[in-house]
């Protein structure tokens, strides 16, 4: 830490040994740090469910909410006939977030078929896929094979082109 490191994390699975909790482990490194480096505790379960928000917060929130009275100015627009609203189609009722990077509208109807809703969770998560490969960054023994399907291919060339495919 008294080199160029900015940055530590220290992550811990909720089913980890018994005495090393989150308070525990907190209040060790700061007592450890003595100055050298600071500690905070985000548990993302709860940091997802809400708290004091940053400004980091503030500022994406209100640009979503731009982003959202938009929105509905244009669905409006839409669907006003006569004087009365019929927004009666699935796209109606959004729910506004970041999907791959991009801001995006998913509909609700759409949301209920992929969300777990007693663990407040979606049914399926990207990042499952990856756990192969932690593992073998983490020298489990494991095999390339169980991670990767096919053959492997020894490489020869000594450059990379995206026109043959790496």
């Amino acid at each position: 830490m008294k080199t160029d490191i900015q940055r530590g994390l220290v992550l811990r699975n909720e089913k980890c040994h018994e005495h090393y909790t989150t308070e525990f482990l907190y209040n060790l490194y700061s007592s450890e740090g003595k100055g050298i480096f600071d500690c905070r505790i985000n548990v993302l379960g709860h940091l997802q469910q809400g708290g004091a928000p940053t400004p980091f917060d503030r500022n994406y929130g209100t640009k979503l909410g731009v982003k959202a009275v938009l929105w509905m100015s244009e669905k409006l627009q839409e669907v006003y006939r006569k004087g009365r609203v019929f927004a009666n189609s699935g796209d109606s009722a959004c729910v506004i977030g970041l999907r791959k990077k991009v801001v995006a509208f998913s509909p609700v109807m759409e949301l209920k078929k992929v969300t777990d809703f007693e663990h407040r969770l979606p049914q399926e998560q990207w990042w499952l896929n990856l756990r192969l490969m932690l593992k073998m960054l983490a020298n489990y023994q494991i095999s390339l094979t169980e991670y990767i399907s096919g053959t492997m291919e020894h490489v020869t060339r000594r450059t990379l082109s995206i026109e043959k495919g790496f």
